[in-house]
């Protein structure tokens, strides 16, 4: 039919979103409204050839974070990841972060009519110097080590896992002497005297553009998604009684008026100092000795609901 949208649907079989109903019910929806092929994928490569060969077709990703995260490097690498070329997400993940700083709706049926009746939004992304890119949240420390405790924990637990593996880290966890600049200068707090020089153990790092990590954790809670500017947030609550007042404080968005936490923006965050492991999107990346990322301003767009 003349004028009906042309979409492709893309399942990532690995994070199991394919086996339970979710592409039924989802599929529903579109295909009232819409010309829809499906293609689920299981590795980089698939993803690469199914987004060459998408004709034309709007790019549509059932799944969570780590599924978009997979979705954008993929389109980034044929060329194809442009803010005039919107792509839909559909939240069937565990911690769904992205959507729920969009304000996109978690359940299946309501994320696809979202995508048929959304509008563009341009978002920011982040680009690192080994050729990476993060849509929502990379975190260093504590956080990441927590993120692969979770993995292995999510597939019984659920969203659950993610503050279980927070504790786990937490228990284990003393520090790591991590020096960070943003916009070439230091993190230094203005009000305590102390800066992430590589000289303090720092228990956390964040660098976002959206506000949560695991399934809703406010990291960044004052974060914009589409301003340009990463907020980044170090912590260096390493002590055993600060650890467990900033992992509470955290849960609430509160941490970031603790006198041990840091919160500054800025267009460019270099650490140095590890090896750390890393957390971008949920993808954990272990032993990093230092990383740089910059914000690609505008660098792509999700539909959101209209009034989003």
């Amino acid at each position: 039919m003349s004028g009906t949208p042309r979409l492709l649907l893309v399942v990532n079989r690995a994070a199991g979103s394919a086996g339970d109903g979710e592409v039924e019910v989802a599929l529903r929806t579109l295909r009232a409204a819409a010309d829809v092929a499906v293609v689920a994928t299981g590795s980089p490569a698939e993803l690469d050839d199914a987004l060459a060969g998408r004709d034309g077709r709007r790019v549509v990703v059932l799944g969570g974070d780590g599924s978009v995260h997979a979705v954008a490097r993929a389109l980034d690498r044929v060329g194809a990841l442009d803010a005039a070329e919107p792509v839909g997400v559909i939240a069937r993940g565990t911690g769904n972060d992205l959507a729920r700083t969009l304000g996109l709706p978690l359940e299946p049926d309501a994320g696809a009519a979202a995508v048929l009746a959304g509008r563009p939004r341009p978002l920011d992304l982040l680009e690192d110097d080994v050729g990476g890119l993060v849509v929502n949240a990379v975190h260093a420390g504590v956080g990441a080590r927590a993120g692969a405790q979770a993995d292995r924990l999510k597939e019984r637990l659920g969203v659950v896992a993610y503050p279980v593996g927070a504790a786990l880290a937490g228990v284990s966890s003393a520090g790591w002497p991590l020096r960070v600049e943003v916009d070439g200068r230091v993190a230094t707090h203005p009000g305590e005297g102390w800066a992430a020089d590589g000289t303090r153990e720092v228990l956390m790092l964040g660098v976002c553009t959206g506000r949560s990590i695991g399934g809703g954790t406010p990291l960044a809670p004052g974060a914009e998604p589409d301003d340009g500017l990463a907020d980044v947030v170090v912590s260096v609550a390493t002590g055993p009684v600060a650890r467990a007042a900033f992992a509470t404080a955290l849960t609430a968005g509160e941490h970031v008026d603790r006198p041990d936490v840091l919160v500054l923006r800025g267009r460019r965050v270099v650490v140095t100092g590890g090896p750390v492991d890393l957390d971008a999107d949920g993808e954990v990346e272990e032993g990093v000795p230092a990383r740089t990322w910059r914000v690609r301003r505008h660098g792509w767009s999700v539909l959101v609901p209209p009034s989003r």
